[in-house]
């Protein structure tokens, strides 16, 4: 998976999930649709938010809060396919990955050269972040979750894909 995008930059240390998606849009099983309301108390930020941009660079310590997992959703559903930061909460970094949105975790040097409008290239195979006209930095993930983007698959998906050495397994006792 390649992405190859120019950056929408909202620079707030630590919004939380209930800037991301307010509360009152939560009353949903759907994703679709949810990227409407994207950011819908902070005209600020939506403000910021361009066409076509697949990449968000946010602050530190990203997606803190409530557990929400219509966050990613939000964001996935107005067109991220990554956010780039210099940390996230934990459990919208996996909730994040769970739904196929990719947190690119980078130093504080790399994220001060991401700029509105920065042209980037992430590579999810070789796990790297390419700056354009700049340098090329490495990013961390867990095998699992690279597997499974890169894949397609959810957890369940992962699972049946090795149906057949489960049965295999379970057939030799």
């Amino acid at each position: 998976m390649k992405i190859s995008s120019r950056v929408v930059v909202i620079p707030q240390e630590n919004i939380d999930t209930d800037q991301i998606i307010p509360a009152r849009f939560l009353k949903v099983t759907d994703k679709a649709g949810l990227g409407e309301h994207l950011f819908a108390d902070r005209p600020e930020f939506h403000a910021l938010l361009g066409q076509g941009a697949q990449v968000l660079v946010a602050g530190n310590n990203f997606g803190c809060g409530s557990s929400r997992e219509h966050a990613p959703w939000a964001l996935a559903d107005f067109g991220f396919k990554a956010v780039i930061s210099t940390s996230f909460a934990d459990i919208f970094r996996q909730n994040a990955l769970k739904n196929g949105l990719l947190p690119v975790v980078v130093d504080r040097q790399t994220h001060k050269l991401l700029h509105p409008g920065t042209q980037v290239t992430i590579d999810l195979a070789a796990q790297t972040l390419s700056i354009d006209g700049g340098s090329t930095v490495t990013f961390p993930i867990d095998s699992f979750s690279k597997t499974c983007i890169l894949e397609g698959l959810d957890e369940i998906g992962y699972i049946l894909k090795h149906d057949s050495a489960i049965t295999a397994f379970e057939n030799r006792n």
